[in-house]
């Protein structure tokens, strides 16, 4: 494939420090419970993705804010370590560095944040960023982790511009139609996929109602959206392919450390497969092996896998099977 064919990657989203503690168990409402391996590391799911994007070697380019103070300048600098451009990143004196509380307990991940200068950053800002990216079909991703209307209205001047859009609904919120009929791949857990469709997917024993998921998928593309992914965690993913069916990728069985960047590492792997000249489905596996990589170490920025160690994964378990 010739370099002109790889598609550069714009994500706008959230900037975080990340305060990680691990506990036996989750505590109940008024119980105090003695943690360890307290760590402090860049987060947020937008700067989250954009490593993971950056790590697979794929050109990113951030559009974020931060605030004035020590943790804005560690997780600008961390970006840049990384290898995603950061002249998008700005800079604010009204706020606080956006920060995360994160709660271990048996490889999951309980997560509390504070937004911070991400609510301050204008949409006149990310406008001014997607003009510089809009030739050629790059791709623009997000989140929810923003200002809700700055996003949305970001999703649909992509769109104009001729970027390829994916929105990672996380936390979900509602989706305008103009919005949903402007997006090319939504990305959803279960919960956020309920939360969006009104249609729930679990049963007993954390499995999932695999008919209930179909018409999941089918409400998502009644709604004009171009394509969507279903992540189900230990159960894989899915999508609808092009004749209507469920197509899923198995996840990849490993002992899970940290959750925390999980699904950062799977959408990094994704878009930056897609960005690459892959297939969705092809970039579901790539994502699904990201993932599962990533929980095997601590934090999230710095767990995110490079391209030569997902493959080198998927071909070892290829060869086991």
């Amino acid at each position: 494939m010739a370099d002109t064919d790889i598609k550069k990657v714009i994500v706008f989203g959230s900037l975080n420090m990340d305060m990680s503690v691990e506990c036996a168990r989750v505590p109940r409402r008024g119980e105090t419970v003695r943690g360890d391996s307290y760590v402090t590391t860049p987060g947020g799911k937008g700067g989250n993705q954009a490593v993971a994007c950056a790590r697979m070697g794929v050109d990113t380019f951030m559009v974020g804010k931060v605030g004035n103070d020590a943790f804005g300048r560690v997780l600008v600098a961390n970006l840049t370590r990384h290898g995603v451009s950061t002249a998008n990143v700005s800079v604010t004196a009204r706020e606080e560095t956006g920060a995360a509380v994160i709660l271990r307990a048996a490889g999951d991940a309980r997560i509390v944040f504070d937004p911070g200068a991400n609510q301050a950053i204008s949409y006149d800002e990310v406008r001014a960023a997607i003009h510089g990216f809009k030739q050629n079909g790059n791709i623009f991703l997000t989140q929810l982790e923003c200002d809700p209307e700055v996003t949305m209205q970001a999703l649909l001047c992509a769109k104009r511009n001729g970027l390829y859009t994916v929105l990672n609904a996380a936390p979900a919120v509602p989706i305008p139609d103009e919005v949903a009929s402007s997006l090319d791949l939504l990305c959803v857990n279960s919960i956020e996929c309920e939360e969006l469709s009104g249609i729930s997917l679990a049963v007993e024993d954390g499995a999932f109602d695999y008919a209930a998921i179909q018409r999941a998928l089918e409400h998502f593309a009644s709604r004009g959206i171009g394509a969507t992914i279903i992540t189900l965690g230990k159960q894989g993913s899915v999508t609808l392919g092009e004749d209507g069916r469920m197509l899923s990728v198995a996840a990849y069985g490993v002992d899970a450390v940290d959750s925390t960047g999980a699904g950062d590492a799977y959408l990094g792997g994704l878009v930056a497969s897609l960005a690459l000249g892959k297939d969705r489905f092809q970039g579901m596996r790539v994502g699904t092996a990201a993932a599962a990589l990533c929980v095997t170490r601590l934090g999230a920025q710095k767990a995110m896998p490079s391209w030569d160690e997902v493959t080198e994964f998927i071909a070892d378990s290829e060869r086991d099977e």
